[in-house]
């Protein structure tokens, strides 16, 4: 798609295949900034949208991030791109490493390296929940076990594996790893197997019997919050956990309250996704882990009338003012092919610490649950390409 010759504004928003950009040129294109959507693949669904204004190409993050970078950097300095949406780990790393390379060319809401290190490393997350006081899983790094007995979690201890954090990486190499493992009690994992499973001494953390699943998002602006929102996890990736794909909205001032502590103590600035627990038995809010970035399921907190694409361009052109961070309760949004997921996991995943849910008792509430909230993360009547290119692409890859 050629770029349009206007003297409009633009946002440059780094993408995927996965379409958790999509709301970000929804809202923003419909407000009448131009969606700049970059990726290293050739086919994404969000290229297909109407509101995707402009496409680019940019190199493998995975293959070479500095040539990310400079690539970024390239479209960030175009006179017509006034921000850059963090949407993947690789970007709100790079913006904040690189912060004021960026910051010369367009704007950029994200943290500064040293505080973007302590959500990254989850050992020095930890202990800065534990210094706000806010409630969270006993965490060490695995050569610091000894005792194995009790039920554990064994877990990276990066978001991001790059050349800041360890030296087994180059400033050109990055690596997502997000493998978890259920520790049996009793039962001291190998270490040797665990290290080069995920290339680097991970964490063990301990598990926390919960009740539910909850995430708070917000906006920052120099340690201050300029938006906030909740919602509660009802179905995951899993049905073990992972990221939701079945959320409802609602509000708690305690968790409110547990969030805005913790971003308090780290002097946050701009888009966090932080994840909790509700412990089954003292009904406290345990941190899982924080995202400094936009989030998986940011469809459906834009549903809800939480529209934080629009409240980052806001920020990022000193309009805060105008933000309105009220949103509705109690409004549900499903990810389809992640439904699909919950539902297979059912077969396929085990634990020994959560308990397998019927099959037939799981697919009845599923599709009661869609019936009672019809609303849809990428499906979009006024804008149907982007899930029907999805659809296509998943059928074309299990052939």
């Amino acid at each position: 798609m050629p770029p349009v010759d206007d003297d409009g504004p633009s946002v440059l928003i780094p993408t995927g295949v996965a379409p958790y950009s999509y709301p970000c040129l929804r809202s923003l294109s419909r407000r009448g900034v131009r969606t700049v959507a970059a990726s290293e693949r050739d086919h994404v669904p969000v290229f297909s949208s109407r509101f995707c204004d402009e496409t680019a190409r940019l190199p493998s993050p995975d293959d070479d991030l500095l040539a990310y970078k400079d690539a970024l950097l390239d479209l960030a300095a175009r006179e017509d791109v006034r921000a850059v949406i963090p949407i993947r780990e690789y970007d709100a790393y790079l913006l904040s490493r690189y912060r004021d390379e960026f910051a010369e060319r367009a704007a950029v809401e994200v943290p500064s390296i040293e505080t973007l290190e302590r959500v990254h490393d989850r050992v020095k997350l930890a202990e800065a929940a534990e210094t706000a006081g806010a409630p969270v899983p006993e965490t060490r790094p695995l050569d610091a076990v000894e005792d194995w007995s009790g039920d554990h979690i064994v877990k990276s201890r990066y978001n991001l594996l790059a050349d800041r954090y360890v030296d087994t990486h180059a400033p050109d190499e990055c690596e997502e790893v997000n493998h978890v493992t259920h520790a049996r009690p009793d039962e001291e994992p190998d270490r040797e197997e665990l290290v080069a499973e995920m290339n680097h001494v991970p964490i063990v953390q301990e598990f926390v019997p919960s009740s539910d699943e909850y995430m708070f998002a917000a906006l920052y602006d120099e340690g201050d919050p300029v938006a906030t929102f909740q919602h509660r996890q009802i179905r995951g990736n899993s049905y073990t956990g992972g990221g939701g794909v079945y959320r409802e909205s609602m509000y708690d001032p305690e968790l409110e309250r547990v969030a805005r502590d913790l971003l308090g103590e780290l002097d946050w600035h701009g888009l966090a996704c932080i994840e909790y627990m509700e412990h089954a038995e003292t009904g406290e809010y345990y941190l899982t882990e924080i995202n400094p970035r936009m989030w998986q399921s940011l469809p459906s907190t834009v549903r809800a009338g939480a529209d934080f694409p629009l409240y980052y361009w806001l920020q990022s052109r000193d309009r805060t003012d105008e933000i309105d961070p009220d949103f509705e309760l109690g409004v549900g949004s499903h990810l389809l092919y992640g439904e699909l997921g919950y539902l297979a996991s059912v077969l396929s995943d085990e634990s020994p610490y959560v308990e397998r849910p019927g099959l037939g008792e799981t697919a009845l509430e599923i599709g009661e649950s869609m019936v009672r909230q019809p609303r849809f993360d990428f499906l979009r009547l006024d804008d149907p390409r982007p899930f029907v290119s999805g659809v296509l692409q998943t059928l074309s890859k299990s052939d």
